[in-house]
């Protein structure tokens, strides 16, 4: 029943992706390839080359240091059991989003951080979880799954799309004034507070209601997963290599995006989240080929969960210590684009049931936004 509400269910199934082998030291061929790109985007920036191939390449480079940090911090959760591994997986969960959105706020890029933040949310509700669905769809035909699970998320969800339309009305309720209207940003700090605290009480509510549960799977993985010190190494190594890539896209994100053509807003929207989440993302499509859509909407919705009640507040606060003063302000088009995205997954998922071509759907939803971010004007 714990598999019902999203981190009881993220709690129950972090230690089982790697069990006791470390799997993501030699199991992602993909990601060990794509790793040339580190140091070949640190030469580039000791190299002072142009600022679209730095851009380019520390881009790249952060997506296997995500897949090493994700699969890292799952490896940890498996040696500390589901209810303390369930805390460790969902508070590192999203933490290269949360690097990258720390060095764009404090470069001064807080439109990109909003961007990145609302193009994640919408990225994996659409894009990451229409791919899992085609997926395994087209391979299992129809594929079911916990539609409480998805219903809870969904709940979540829409409680942090009402922390960001309130401040987008309150703004509109000021247009009159020649400034924005000075409590926006004590409205943000006080809807944080409570995102970050209905995030915090879901852990509560999870292992209290279901302790039995916890205790009866914590007894069920004793003795599992591979060794403390090696996943801490990883853990570390990752985080501070993520850290320093960073630093560098967002050194070189204004002049790359002048020679993309594109708004600040697209890049975070899309190019920003995608890099974020690529890691993730693939996991997500796997899952949904073995046929375990239940697993796949987790990492999917599950993670746009912790972005809008975890990450996105967490920012709105760590701006206020670095000076860079973030609201929860977004574009009536981020808006409109994140409540839509959670207002047709819980249309395609009430009954508890997939198939490709509901996958496509979410996927077409995805292409009309994202041609949206693409055209609107800076």
């Amino acid at each position: 029943k714990a598999a019902c509400y999203p981190l009881g269910r993220m709690a129950f199934t972090a230690s089982r992706s790697l069990r006791a082998q470390f799997a993501f030291l030699t199991g992602h061929r993909w990601l060990d390839v794509m790793l040339v790109f580190v140091p070949v985007a640190i030469v580039l920036e000791f190299a002072h080359a142009g600022a679209l191939w730095i851009f380019v390449a520390s881009a790249v480079a952060i997506i296997p240091l995500a897949g090493f940090l994700g699969d890292s911090t799952e490896a940890l959760a498996a040696q500390t059991g589901p209810a303390l591994g369930g805390i460790v997986s969902a508070t590192m969960g999203n933490a290269t989003e949360l690097i990258i959105g720390f060095f764009a706020l404090r470069a001064g890029h807080v439109e990109v951080v909003k961007a990145s933040l609302s193009g994640s949310i919408i990225a994996n509700l659409l894009l990451v979880l229409g791919l899992s669905i085609v997926a395994g769809g087209a391979k299992h035909g129809e594929q079911k799954f916990s539609k409480a699970l998805v219903g809870a998320n969904s709940t979540m969800l829409f409680i942090a799309s009402v922390a960001l339309i309130v401040p987008a009305v309150f703004n509109l309720s000021s247009l009159g004034e020649p400034q924005r209207p000075a409590g926006l940003e004590h409205l943000s700090e006080w809807a944080s507070v409570v995102l970050i605290v209905v995030y915090s009480v879901s852990f509560l509510f999870v292992f209290q209601a279901h302790r039995g549960v916890v205790a009866h799977a914590e007894e069920g993985e004793a003795g599992a997963g591979g060794s403390v010190k090696a996943a801490l190494i990883v853990l570390i190594a990752s985080t501070l290599l993520i850290a320093w890539l960073s630093e560098i896209l967002v050194g070189a994100l204004g002049e790359a995006t002048k020679s993309l053509g594109m708004t600040e807003l697209f890049v975070g929207v899309v190019v920003v989240a995608i890099v974020g989440n690529a890691a993730e993302h693939a996991t997500a499509l796997r899952v949904a080929r073995q046929n375990k859509m239940d697993l796949a909407m987790m990492i999917s919705v599950g993670s746009s969960t912790q972005i809008a009640l975890f990450v996105a507040p967490l920012l709105v606060f760590l701006s206020l210590l670095i000076g860079r003063p973030m609201s929860l302000l977004f574009s009536g088009l981020e808006i409109t684009g994140i409540v839509l995205s959670v207002l047709i997954v819980e249309m395609i998922c009430a009954d508890g049931e997939t198939n490709w071509f509901e996958g496509a759907e979410l996927l077409a939803v995805y292409v009309i936004l994202g041609a949206a971010f693409y055209l609107l004007p800076a």
